[in-house]
C-alpha cells in the first residue's frame, strides 16, 4: 500500500506546536533542530519539500512573561508576533548551517478562498520550492481575526499539500500516530499502521480524541480531517512522532513508520479542491432524497425544485453545502443564487442553485 516518493516530487512536513516547546512554553532548540534535519535530509534524498509549522504562539508566551496560552484576542496576536520573530530566527539559522535557505509564507483563510490569490499562493510556494527554497508556512496569527481563520495548521498542511500537489503529507505529532483510542487513558489503545480515509473508525477517535494541547489549537480530530482533506487530492497522509528522528525519511521511502491514511483512487480537479476545502462556507441547503441521489449517483447539477431547506445568509457566488435530510453533508459548491432568492425561487426545473462544474460531491 505504501509506495516511495517519487524523485523529485514534492512533500510537505507538518509539526506542531507541542512537538517544537518545552511544556512550560517557549521554543525547544533540540526539537527544532531535529524538525529542521529531517527537512533537509527530505531535500538531500531529492524531495523538494514544505515545511508547515506551528509554534508561534507558545514561543512568544515566555518572551512576554505568560505562563499560559492567552485566550484573548489580543494577547494571542501579541504572542504570535513576538513569537513568530523567534521561530523564524531558529528555522533560518538551523536551515542555513546546513546549506539550504528558507523563506516564510504566512496564510490566512481569506487569501485561500480568493481564487486569483489562491493561485499565486500556489506559484509562489512552486517558484520557491523550484529555486530550492525551503517554504516555512504558517497561519498569520498576528493579523488574523476569528472569522479569517482557518482554525488550526493540520488543515492548512492539507490545503498546502493541494496547492504544491505534494506526493504526500507528513504530520509530526507527540505520539506515535493514530490509535483506536485514547492512549494517556486507555491501555489496550492500539496504534493504526494503515487506514482507508473514509473507514469509521477515524470517526470514532476523531470524536474521542479530538481535544487540543495547552500550547496548540490542534488535536486528534483535525488530523483526521486533515488526512481526508488531502485523501480527496490523491495524496497519502503519514501520521507520526516527532521525536522519531527517521520518522520523515521512513515515510518518503514508503516504510512502515506511524500512521497511513491511504488516499482515493481519483483526485478532484484544482479548482474543485479549492472549492472543497478553500472557500469558507457561507450558508447551507438541505435537499431532499431524490436530489441527494441525482447529485451524489448521477452527477447532475441542484435544481430549485430538490431544496427542501436554506440555512444562513449568502450570497450568488459564495460557496455553500449541501445536505441530505439527516443532515449529512453531500457535497458542497458555489451557489448560483443568494439564500433570499433561493428561498423565493419557483420550482421549476430549469431554475439553477449550483452547475455541476461548480459542485463537489462528496462521495467515495
Amino acid at each position: 500500500m505504501r509506495t516511495p516518493v517519487t524523485a523529485g516530487g514534492f512533500a510537505v512536513i507538518k509539526v506542531g506546536s507541542s512537538s517544537l516547546t518545552f511544556p512550560e512554553g517557549g521554543l525547544d532548540p533540540a526539537a527544532v533542530e531535529r524538525t529542521v534535519q529531517q527537512v533537509a535530509d527530505a531535500w538531500d534524498a531529492g524531495t523538494p519539500s514544505v515545511l508547515v509549522t506551528s509554534g508561534a504562539v507558545a514561543a512568544g508566551i515566555p518572551v512576554l512573561g505568560l505562563d499560559s496560552r492567552p485566550t484573548d484576542l489580543g494577547g494571542l496576536q501579541a504572542a504570535a508576533a513576538v513569537g513568530q520573530v523567534a521561530l523564524m530566527s531558529q528555522y533560518a539559522a538551523a536551515f542555513a548551517e546546513r546549506g539550504l535557505i528558507s523563506g516564510q509564507v504566512l496564510l490566512t483563510k481569506d487569501i485561500l478562498a480568493n481564487r486569483e490569490q489562491y493561485v499565486h499562493s500556489r506559484d509562489a510556494l512552486e517558484t520557491m520550492l523550484g529555486r530550492g527554497i525551503v517554504p516555512v508556512v504558517n497561519e498569520n496569527d498576528t493579523v488574523v481575526v476569528e472569522e479569517l481563520k482557518l482554525g488550526d495548521n493540520d488543515r492548512l498542511a492539507a490545503i498546502v499539500s493541494h496547492l504544491v500537489d505534494a506526493e504526500i503529507l507528513v504530520m509530526l505529532t507527540d505520539t506515535q500516530g493514530l490509535y483506536t483510542g485514547d492512549p494517556r487513558d486507555d491501555d489496550e489503545a492500539q496504534l493504526l499502521v494503515a487506514v482507508q480515509h473514509n473507514e469509521e473508525v477515524l470517526d470514532k477517535i476523531s470524536l474521542a480524541t479530538g481535544a487540543p494541547t495547552s500550547f496548540g489549537s490542534g488535536g486528534v480530530g483535525t488530523k483526521v480531517m486533515a488526512a481526508r482533506m488531502a485523501a480527496w487530492s490523491g495524496i497519502p497522509t503519514v501520521i507520526a512522532s516527532a521525536s522519531d528522528p527517521d520518522a520523515v525519511a521512513a515515510a518518503l521511502a514508503g516504510r512502515e513508520v506511524g500512521t497511513y491514511v491511504a488516499p482515493r483512487q481519483t483526485k478532484l480537479s484544482a479548482r474543485k479542491l479549492w472549492i472543497a476545502f478553500g472557500v469558507p462556507t457561507a450558508g447551507q441547503v438541505v435537499v431532499d432524497d431524490g436530489a441527494a441521489k441525482a447529485l451524489v449517483n448521477h452527477g447532475r447539477s441542484l435544481l430549485a425544485v430538490g431544496v427542501a431547506d436554506v440555512q444562513g445568509t449568502f450570497t450568488a457566488g459564495q460557496a455553500i453545502e449541501v445536505l441530505d435530510r439527516g443532515g449529512v453533508v453531500v457535497a458542497k459548491g458555489i451557489a448560483s443564487k443568494g439564500s433570499g432568492e433561493l428561498r423565493e425561487a419557483s420550482d421549476e426545473a430549469s431554475n439553477l442553485v449550483i452547475h455541476r462544474d461548480d459542485l463537489v460531491v462528496f462521495s467515495d
